[in-house]
């Protein structure tokens, strides 16, 4: 099993073409493990991968909730092997599950939606999403300073030097963003994925 992630621009005929924006984005992060297809414009407003690793697909979806203006499809299920170059150029249920997911996503709360081969495990793993979306969401740019400086290392009280407020402001900045809630969802959302995935070889990985 592997998972295909879709991501469909927004308004995007009344919008910039925010694509390479997005592309660079993904391109610059640190992966977990790296995608067995990486990130790649398909047609039009639309960026598409193919990857075998929980956390590095929730740590995709991070990347595209913080962005914003996307409708996100998940598809979790088998592609049709030998894996083409192109993420673009697979085939197989994934895929199609993924189609699926993204065209409901348009309709869905946060614009998020999981399709995979088990529906009830699907119909989890999107549920914990929705909770974390929801999360990510309503954090504002303060929040968002607290949460950027605790995940460079740093301790409350340096992140407070770094930001020229005090440790207990850190605190309540901190509480705030949900940043205890949205480590919980990210780490239950990425158990469920990891159980409906299958590894591959290190070999595949390009």
């Amino acid at each position: 099993m592997l998972a295909v992630l879709t991501v469909d621009q927004r308004d995007s005929q009344r919008s910039p073409d925010e694509v390479p924006a997005l592309l660079g984005l993904l391109t610059g992060q640190h992966w977990p493990a790296p995608p067995l297809r990486p990130f790649q414009r398909t047609a039009g407003d639309e960026v598409q991968a193919v990857l075998d690793d929980a956390d590095a697909v929730v740590a995709a979806l991070a990347v595209i909730l913080r962005t914003g203006g996307w409708s996100l499809g998940l598809g979790v299920g088998p592609v049709d092997e030998p894996l083409p170059d192109d993420a673009r150029a697979g085939r197989g249920p994934a895929y199609v599950y993924a189609r699926e997911a993204v065209n409901r996503a348009k309709s869905s709360p946060h614009r998020l939606g999981v399709v995979g081969a088990d529906d009830y495990r699907a119909e989890h793993l999107e549920t914990v999403l929705w909770l974390w979306a929801g999360i990510l969401e309503r954090r504002t740019e303060r929040g968002w300073e607290v949460h950027d400086a605790l995940a460079d290392g740093l301790s409350y009280a340096d992140a407070g030097r770094r930001l020229g407020i005090t440790q207990s402001a850190v605190t309540q900045r901190a509480q705030a963003a949900g940043l205890v809630d949205e480590r919980r969802a990210r780490r239950l959302a990425t158990d469920l994925l990891a159980e409906q995935l299958t590894p591959r070889p290190a070999e595949d990985h390009r």
